[in-house]
């Protein structure tokens, strides 16, 4: 571009433009791509002089220095024992290659050193780490490192993501006003109230319209997200790491990586910042896709609870073979002592009170019937009631003379503590080395309190030592696969997910909340990272019963599975069951590649959503009725994201089940033999009519190009 002290990285979908002038880094722009340039940027941009205010237009740049003159949230937050407080930080040296600027900053009083890494791929993905040197004789307290990135004046709400224990990523959505909006987690992991992204929004955007800048934090513990709107206009977004007093402090020559950010910015709603982050996620050579097809899956948790009865398993093995599923996972309750959920965790080794002869037979059992096995862990946790507390009392995170209060009868392990780390590690590897397990569901079912290590807050080593046992474990076992799972979904973010291949999304397995649980963790994890699973009837969690097709369809945009005792299944369950598991593998290719298209529909009541193929080839929706229709006659379900021009054939598939509904008649598409032909156009612009669902009902609809 023409103004010389101006540098830019561009992606087909969005661009970062940087101003490096008077020794300083600023970042002028985020957001839609720009691909011709003027020569007076800087001119067009520069503030006026207000009255009452600095006598030169001063830009604060990505620091967000108060010696800059900036009066909002600094970057970095931190004193030399009450010395340093403040930085002033000037540009040392720039690198710049396709896609990628590294920028390097000091500040020569504060002695600290920065280096910060931009880099936008093809997807539009702005990932952006840092790492903070202290090069002083003395140690430096680091109170803050926050990322932040500016929004444009037409950024005018903010909306980001809450929920609790079995109702997991629910949106709020309000004006950005003047001050800070911030979201914080304190809990030592991701937890139930993570916001997953939060979102910049103008005008009346929706999942097909309108513009979105997401900011999400690639951490699995403590976090902040924040929007700031100052008295002067300048609004921007930030995330960062949440540190506890003291938890950084940086001795000489040591350094702090900062944990990274992912923004995403795109300018076709909410299912084009869903795009974005797919086709990223896609591209990396250890996604889960890239090596073998999802396979169907079956935890037997809800089916036999701590029961852990050979007979009965065997009959669930059964059932699972002949429906047609492809993993069998063995849940809580097969080590040491654990015949409740009182006592055990800590010691890794099969209960030969249940299994006498250990695992490998019932393993055997379970790939003679064509499946593989999986196993359930929680190394993070610890049973006072178990034999490691009771040789290892202090291998808890907590502070000197005090103990965390219990919950769900735990403490938490410190694995940041050399001798409990190479015990977890050596137990878990020793259970994997002698049985062929192929995959391990491993969950963090309480929150972290009082969580010290030798008198300093030790959460952000603890995040650090789980991302250090997952890899060794997974370059000990390189074909083992892991499902991270948190009382469900407690630990989903972008930060575990290079160490993980699966997420259990909700522990609730309630068709009804998983529509909307799904709906929102969808928005930046691909289907196939989220486990779905149709659940029994009652569901454990609410009580609520569901029909098998609701289930069944609910369950199948995702990586599907079972978590049910199907012995108790009707016959007629068990058909629905068999079709349902053998059109999850022939679609599952479509489910796991293609983009993600959520309707934006005029009855809320019904949610319309579906997966189009990349080269618009085909295509499979849902229409499922969460509630009645505010109308007689149900909204007309348009589909988008189809070719216009291609003709296509739709049918309604009854390989999940029927729906059942209230009416005295089928909309006459769905009784025309093999289906309708369409065009794209016509798909997108006007629609098909759906029948009339009785509440907590859904249809399939299939669409393939008849040309």
């Amino acid at each position: 571009m023409s103004d010389a002290e101006l540098i830019t990285l561009t992606s087909p979908s969005s661009t970062v433009i940087f101003d490096t002038s008077d020794n300083n880094l600023v970042i002028k722009y985020w957001g839609a791509a720009i691909g011709v340039y003027g020569a007076d940027l800087k001119a067009a941009t520069t503030d006026p002089i207000a009255h009452s205010g600095f006598d030169l237009p001063l830009a604060s740049g990505v620091i967000r220095e108060h010696s800059r003159g900036f009066l909002g949230h600094p970057t970095i937050s931190g004193h030399r024992n009450g010395q340093a407080w403040s930085t002033l930080f000037s540009l040392t040296k720039i690198e710049q290659s396709e896609g990628a600027l590294s920028v390097y900053l000091a500040d020569l009083k504060a002695n600290l050193h920065l280096i910060l890494n931009y880099h936008l791929n093809e997807f539009g993905i702005l990932k952006v780490d840092a790492n903070l040197t202290n090069t002083g004789s003395d140690s430096y307290n680091l109170a803050a490192f926050t990322h932040w990135l500016p929004l444009p004046d037409r950024a005018n709400e903010v909306m980001d993501f809450t929920g609790r224990w079995s109702r997991e990523r629910h949106p709020q959505r309000t004006a950005i006003r003047y001050g800070l909006t911030s979201r914080e987690i304190r809990e030592g992991r991701t937890g139930h109230d993570y916001t997953i992204a939060q979102l910049a929004l103008a005008g009346d955007t929706k999942f097909a319209q309108g513009e979105v800048w997401g900011l999400s934090l690639a951490w699995s513990g403590n976090s902040i997200h924040h929007v700031e709107r100052l008295a002067n206009g300048v609004t921007s977004i930030g995330a960062g790491e949440l540190l506890e007093p003291g938890e950084i402090i940086l001795q000489p020559g040591q350094n702090y990586e900062v944990p990274p950010v992912i923004a995403n910015y795109s300018d076709q709603g909410f299912d084009g910042l869903s795009d974005n982050y797919y086709r990223w996620l896609r591209a990396r050579p250890n996604h889960p896709t890239n090596i073998r097809p999802r396979p169907i899956t079956l935890n037997v948790w809800e089916a036999i609870d701590f029961d852990h009865d050979d007979q009965k398993i065997k009959e669930i093995v059964d059932a699972a073979a002949e429906v047609g599923v492809e993993r069998f996972v063995l849940d809580d309750g097969w080590f040491n002592l654990r015949r409740n959920d009182q006592a055990g965790l800590g010691d890794w080794v099969v209960d030969k009170s249940v299994w006498p002869n250990g695992l490998g037979s019932i393993i055997k059992y379970i790939n003679d019937k064509g499946m593989e096995f999986g196993l359930w862990f929680e190394g993070e946790m610890v049973n006072p009631d178990s034999d490691l507390y009771r040789a290892h009392p202090e291998w808890i995170l907590h502070e000197a003379g005090r103990t965390p209060p219990l919950a769900r009868h735990q403490q938490v392990l410190d694995i940041t503590h050399p001798g409990a780390f190479e015990h977890v590690l050596g137990q878990v590897d020793a259970v994997l080395s002698e049985y062929n397990i192929a995959y391990i569901k491993w969950d963090h079912n309480r929150v972290l309190v009082d969580a010290g290590h030798l008198g300093q807050a030790a959460a952000h080593n603890q995040t650090a030592a789980i991302y250090r046992l997952f890899a060794e474990l997974k370059k000990r076992h390189p074909e083992l696969e892991i499902e991270s799972c948190a009382s469900g979904g407690a630990r989903i973010d972008l930060g575990i997910i290079d160490y993980v291949d699966r997420f259990w999304t909700s522990d609730n397995n309630d068709a009804l909340e998983r529509q909307t649980i799904q709906r929102w963790t969808g928005l930046a994890i691909p289907p196939e990272l989220l486990g779905t699973h149709i659940g029994p009837r009652p569901g454990n969690q609410n009580r609520r019963t569901t029909e098998i097709n609701f289930r069944a369809i609910t369950a199948l945009f995702g990586h599907a599975g079972i978590e049910w005792d199907i012995t108790r299944a009707t016959p007629a369950e068990l058909d629905v069951i068999k079709s349902w598991i053998a059109l999850y593998k022939r679609k599952r290719g479509l489910l796991h590649s293609g983009k993600a298209i959520r309707v934006d529909h005029p009855d809320q009541n019904s949610y319309i959503y579906g997966v189009v193929a990349q080269d618009k080839s085909e295509a499979l929706f849902a229409i499922a009725a969460r509630d009645m229709s505010e109308s007689t006659f149900p909204a007309m379900a348009r589909i988008p994201g189809l070719d216009p021009v291609r003709i296509y054939r739709v049918s309604a598939i009854s390989d999940a089940g029927n729906g059942k509904t209230m009416q005295r008649g089928y909309p006459a598409w769905m009784q025309i033999l093999n289906g309708v032909t369409l065009s794209g156009a016509e798909l997108a612009q006007i629609g098909l009519r759906p029948p009339i669902l009785a509440p907590e009902n859904a249809i399939l609809i299939q669409i393939s190009s008849a040309q």
